[in-house]
């Protein structure tokens, strides 16, 4: 964990000392960016209905300056479980769009450990692919590590409302399937997005997800 520590301070130091551009940042789909120079922050509560495993809340808290990324994360990688992230934001593009944030982490609670990770999104018209990866590297048994996966396919027919695929490969909560997927929605207004999914909902027992944002 010191090394995660001292990487945080250096990538930090780099980014502030030089000039930093401003870069456009990765918000949630659908969530309207700040239009000042200076910083903007997201704040995101999925809230997950189980019906064989404990329901619970996984809020996200992100900043960003220019390139500059920092996230904080809880109950995404296991139950009462916290994580702390540094990026560096990356965009282009004009008929197709795209965002690349790579990140780097440090994971602490029920599992503690190292996890490299990136967020992005490539954007076409009213298409865009957005998706989330991480590699917790488990410190107290490399066993235990793994890949976690979040990506969303959607169609915006209205700027307000978008719909569309989404997967899922999580270890907070056991499935029998490895890789989940579902259909989600999604409505906007102004710098407030709430959206819905529904994983696995040709099962008996399908999951539910709720999800609130705010830019700001």
């Amino acid at each position: 964990m010191r090394l995660t520590v001292r990487l945080f301070a250096v990538a930090i130091a780099v980014l502030v000392a030089g000039d930093v551009t401003r870069a456009q940042t990765t918000n949630p789909p659908g969530a309207e960016p700040a239009d000042d120079g200076g910083w903007s922050f997201t704040a995101s509560a999925y809230t997950y209905i189980l019906s064989d495993s404990r329901d619970y809340v996984q809020p996200t808290v992100s900043a960003d300056r220019g390139r500059l990324h920092l996230e904080a994360r809880y109950n995404y990688e296991s139950l009462e479980t916290g994580s702390a992230w540094l990026g560096v934001n990356f965009s282009g593009g004009k008929s197709v769009e795209w965002e690349f944030t790579p990140m780097l982490g440090g994971v602490f609670g029920d599992t503690t450990g190292i996890a490299p990770g990136f967020k992005g999104a490539i954007r076409w018209r009213q298409l865009e692919l957005y998706g989330e990866n991480e590699y917790v590297v488990d410190a107290g048994d490399h066993s235990d590590s793994f890949f976690y996966n979040w990506s969303e396919l959607t169609l915006a027919p209205a700027d307000s409302f978008r719909f569309g695929l989404v997967t899922q490969r999580t270890r907070v909560y056991q499935t029998e399937r490895e890789i989940q997927r579902g259909v989600m929605a999604s409505f906007s207004v102004k710098r407030v997005t709430l959206s819905g999914y529904v994983f696995n909902p040709d099962e008996d027992k399908p999951r539910f997800v709720f999800a609130f944002a705010v830019t700001f």
